[in-house]
């Protein structure tokens, strides 16, 4: 174990000690989930935003998340990290006979589809054998709809290009479209989530991340929008009175001030 990483295991079992800390004593695998996500996102935050600084420290608050729950386990006698270390060590290996066996690959497709194979293979005697299987029900659902159409289409179950995917998306928004005059929430609600679906498809044929591509228009929204009332502020206008041609004006002139 690498002297670093074993300082920091060693910090934990201390915090957790009875001579430790009363919070972190007082923690359970439940307690800790909100900062499980929560770290993730700031990684993913600090990422994005390609603060390199930022990236090294969030990654440490995550690899923090992951010891503390390992602490929980070791306490419990159910496993320890070295456990965690192993089996996904275990499991790379196995999953990589390219590099760690004698298996030969000519190209990253054809590694992709012996990695399904191995997959499969690990599956035998579990009671979820589907090729959906190990996708996280507690995952954001665009997430969720992107890994489903991926472990799909490895299995060619797919279309064969993104031109033939937004024809799909084409189709998705005239079924919505057309669902626009029953006011029918329900069959609404089904047709509207039938298009996100087909969106994240696309985005897959275009190598794009939907989460990301989501949530970089919700930050650009966010901006646009604190310049509009930051305008308004400045003359003195409320924007609780504000027309729509006026919300329409500032949203081009945030465009362009800021992208």
């Amino acid at each position: 174990m690498y002297p670093q990483f074993a300082r920091l295991v060693e910090i934990m079992a201390t915090l957790r000690s009875p001579e430790g800390c009363p919070w972190d004593r007082e923690q359970t695998p439940d307690s800790l989930k909100p900062y499980l996500v929560e770290e993730t996102y700031e990684v993913l935050e600090a990422l994005e935003a390609k603060d390199l600084p930022a990236f090294k420290e969030e990654l440490g608050d995550l690899l923090l998340q992951i010891v503390f729950h390992a602490q929980l386990m070791t306490e419990s006698g159910t496993f320890t990290i070295e456990d965690v270390a192993q089996a996904i060590a275990d499991k790379l290996e196995r999953r990589h006979p390219h590099v760690f066996g004698d298996v030969k690959v000519k190209d990253a497709d054809e590694v992709v589809q012996n990695w399904v194979k191995i997959k499969a293979q690990e599956k035998v005697g579990k009671a979820d054998r589907s090729i959906l299987a190990g996708v996280p029900a507690g995952a954001p659902a665009l997430i969720q709809a992107q890994r489903l159409g991926e472990k799909a289409a490895r299995v060619g179950f797919d279309w064969t290009s993104a031109t033939e995917v937004f024809k799909k998306v084409e189709e998705e928004t005239q079924e919505l479209a057309a669902t626009l005059a029953d006011q029918t929430t329900e069959h609404q609600e089904h047709e509207l989530g039938d298009l996100l679906f087909a969106l994240t498809s696309l985005a897959r044929h275009l190598n794009i991340d939907s989460e990301t591509a989501l949530r970089k228009a919700g930050k650009r929204f966010n901006e646009r929008f604190r310049y509009i009332e930051a305008q308004l502020e400045q003359h003195g206008e409320d924007i609780h009175r504000t027309s729509i041609t006026r919300f329409e004006e500032l949203w081009h002139a945030a465009k362009q001030a800021i992208g």
